[in-house]
């Protein structure tokens, strides 16, 4: 399935989290934290400011740090995705 988000909202997917410590201690899912990082699958046009068209500052492929919370969880063909405001990325990791 294609995804086309709107004006500046950004659709990421999010790195699976390590099922295991360092020393080997499986961690459950239910004790696992939350994703922030994720690589960007689709981006928006961008938004309207005064009038005109500000484009998107990330694009697709790049691999993004973002808000704990922000966005919108869920599934697209099976597969995990967050969609959110540009404003709601911190980083693009390098």
């Amino acid at each position: 399935m294609k995804i086309h988000p709107l004006a500046d909202r950004v659709v990421v997917k999010p790195l699976e989290q390590e099922s295991k410590t360092k020393s080997g201690i499986i961690i459950p899912d239910t004790a696992r934290e939350k994703s922030q990082k994720g690589k960007v699958v689709a981006v928006g046009k961008g938004k309207y400011e005064d009038g005109n068209v500000v484009p998107p500052q990330v694009k697709v492929g790049d691999m993004v740090l973002y808000r704990e919370y922000g966005g919108e969880e869920l599934k697209l063909d099976g597969e995990n995705v967050v969609i959110l405001k540009e404003e709601d990325i911190l980083a693009i990791i390098e």
